[in-house]
């Protein structure tokens, strides 16, 4: 699959540093498993940590700061460029990740939720709309989702991060179309409505700092026994 929606800059940053909680790293670790291009950004990140440590540990030269910020200002522009998103695999991409079995959950989500999609237990939370909470991940703030297709989410906010990577179907929002391996990584700024798309249900994992924020006085009503 080619993801066309990836981890933001700062989000790789604070993963390479691990400054990320739990499950914001659980759910990040699941898109750069299936992610080669996230997977090289994070390198380059890993490199401009180590550049930063070394920077904090030189003596106060002017020289040798210019140098460094000049090497900061280079990677970062590094992690922004975006190249070109494929529509083709080609042979080396293909054998960089091997075929699985489908029913098989990302690796990440192991320890969480299990292994495989059909032995997950849903917990039903509203009309075409199901849950599981991982209780290991802190606070209970890693979910898994799954959402009957056609099926409209009320519009809401984010009162903090959130990071979701789409495991099946798919969905559409102000801010594009979302399909398997793509992540949505949001912030306070965000507010939309995401509408599923038809054929199959769209079954997402998230991971959120703080809970939304509906816009509805009905949405706000059924949050508390939502829990999101």
């Amino acid at each position: 699959m080619n993801a066309r929606h990836h981890l933001d800059d700062a989000t790789l940053l604070s993963y390479a540093s691990g400054a990320l909680s739990e499950a914001m790293v659980i759910v990040a670790a699941t898109h750069l498993e299936a992610c080669p291009h996230c997977r090289d950004r994070l390198r380059d990140a890993d490199t401009l940590g180590g550049l930063l440590m070394t920077q904090q540990q030189l003596p106060d030269n002017g020289t040798d700061a210019r140098r460094l910020d000049a090497l900061r200002a280079a990677m970062l522009e590094q992690l922004g460029d975006e190249p070109a998103i494929s529509t083709t695999t080609d042979d080396a991409e293909a054998d960089e990740i091997p075929a699985s079995d489908p029913d098989l959950l990302p690796t990440p989500l192991h320890p969480y939720f299990g292994t495989r999609y059909s032995e997950l237990r849903w917990r039903w939370v509203g009309p075409g709309m199901h849950c599981i909470r991982a209780t290991r991940a802190g606070d209970d703030n890693l979910i898994m989702l799954k959402i009957a297709p056609g099926r409209s989410l009320p519009m809401h906010s984010h009162g903090g991060s959130e990071l979701t990577q789409i495991l099946q179907g798919a969905y559409d929002d102000a801010l594009g179309h979302f399909a398997p391996g793509d992540m949505a990584d949001l912030d306070g700024n965000t507010r939309h409505q995401p509408v599923t798309c038809p054929g199959v249900a769209c079954i997402c994992v998230a991971a959120l700092d703080a809970p939304l924020e509906f816009s509805g006085w009905f949405a706000r009503k059924l949050q508390p026994l939502v829990g999101l």
